[in-house]
């Protein structure tokens, strides 16, 4: 685990929040981080993994921005299935009962649709988007966010799809034996269902992600959802965002007996990566493949299957595992397998983090590849910060509405 320093203007944000949510499957804060930006005020965070769980509960206790949430979010360890919100909340179960809940979000498991998987869809055991449903009915919440891979939205899900939205706002699916299914509906409707690239969103990495955004019926009646625009013409460079940390990493061994190793090491690094950033320049950019988290079921951790790794090579990285921390490198003496290697470094977990746009500060519990499961799987925060804020522009142009 490392420790950040805290932001300097952390301690401005006291204020009560607006809106409110409550996240499942909230994984090590991705998204909680982006809503949290975006303006929400979390009542509960639901994870089942226990590394997660108790990052989750170290950057609420550690900082400051999140003094709101130390009093009134509830960080349940716990299989979602199980969760049951009015049971469960105790920090927030009377604001939950007068004021109802503005969001519920939640990046429902990827490996059912993933194209790295077999794509077994709602056969997977792993699936949890009817659970979702079932919590939208119980909340009845303004609004509905969930995030997914991009495979969700491939044909072969469509009669999937339709039985989703037809859950929310009506309408008819196909169901397994061929038979046309008429649903009534929760009362929402899905103002849009579709795929936001995290590189549009200041993201050095290649992700783009499945977004399904509905609001309550009542909610969004005579208003307009705007789906969020991009935020970076330009894309950020592997190069440029990982420079700064690279210095760090290796100026530990500017002096010393591993000088001009190290000088060496860090010039062709940056050099393959500045390189890589200009053969892409107008096609993308010089920005990382999608990282993936890995499996509990196999060891180590790495940056993905072959063509990952291959494109990382590309940007002067070895995707052959991860490095340890700068303190623990030193201290192990693992320089020669973490940054002299003639393929490149190895990214350390903080490294991973700027790849997927978390915050500087942000912390991960447990050990390397425990951390690094945890950011590899997690949803970039600049992109749920951009989708929350389009929703609060619903939520709040509806409050005005309603009080006149």
């Amino acid at each position: 685990m490392t420790r950040r320093n805290e932001p300097k203007d952390a301690s401005a944000v006291f204020a009560e929040p607006e809106f409110t949510s409550i996240e499942i499957c909230a994984g090590a804060g991705g998204q909680a981080i982006g809503l949290h930006q975006a303006g929400f005020g979390h009542l509960a965070l639901v994870e089942i993994d226990q590394y997660a769980v108790k990052t989750l509960e170290l950057n609420i206790e550690d900082h400051e921005v999140w003094a709101w949430e130390r009093v009134h979010c509830d960080v349940l360890s716990t299989d979602v299935k199980q969760f049951e919100p009015y049971r469960d909340l105790t920090k927030s179960a009377d604001l939950l009962k007068r004021q109802g809940l503005d969001l519920l979000a939640g990046g429902v498991p990827c490996p059912p649709f993933s194209h790295a998987g077999k794509q077994l869809g709602k056969q997977d055991e792993r699936d949890l988007f009817w659970r979702m449903l079932e919590l939208v009915e119980i909340l009845k919440p303004r609004a509905v966010m969930i995030e997914n891979v991009r495979g969700i939205m491939d044909p072969k899900f469509s009669d999937y799809r339709d039985y989703i939205q037809a859950k929310l706002q009506g309408g008819t699916y196909r169901a397994d034996d061929g038979q046309l299914v008429t649903e009534t509906g929760l009362g929402y409707t899905v103002c849009n269902w579709g795929i936001l690239e995290a590189s549009d969103f200041g993201v050095p990495q290649l992700r783009p992600r499945a977004i399904l955004v509905a609001f309550r019926n009542d909610v969004i009646k005579d208003l307009k959802y705007e789906w969020p625009t991009a935020t970076h013409e330009d894309p950020v460079s592997v190069a440029d965002a990982l420079e700064p940390s690279m210095r760090e990493r290796y100026g530990r061994y500017f002096d010393g007996v591993h000088s001009e190793q190290a000088h060496d090491a860090f010039d062709r690094w940056f050099k393959q990566a500045r390189k890589r950033d200009a053969e892409l320049k107008g096609k993308g950019g010089g920005i990382a493949p999608t990282l993936v988290g890995g499996s509990k079921k196999h060891g180590g951790a790495d940056l993905g299957p072959s063509r990952a790794k291959a494109a990382w090579k590309q940007l002067g990285v070895s995707g052959m595992g991860v490095a340890n921390d700068i303190d623990v490198c030193a201290e192990k003496k693992t320089e020669d397998r973490d940054l002299f290697r003639p393929e490149g470094p190895m990214l350390t977990v903080r490294q991973a983090a700027i790849i997927q746009g978390f915050p500087g500060e942000w912390d991960f519990f447990g050990g390397k590849t425990a951390q690094y499961r945890q950011v590899g799987n997690a949803f970039p925060p600049p992109v749920a910060k951009a989708v929350g804020k389009s929703i609060i522009d619903v939520l709040k142009a509806a409050r005005e509405r309603d009080q006149k």
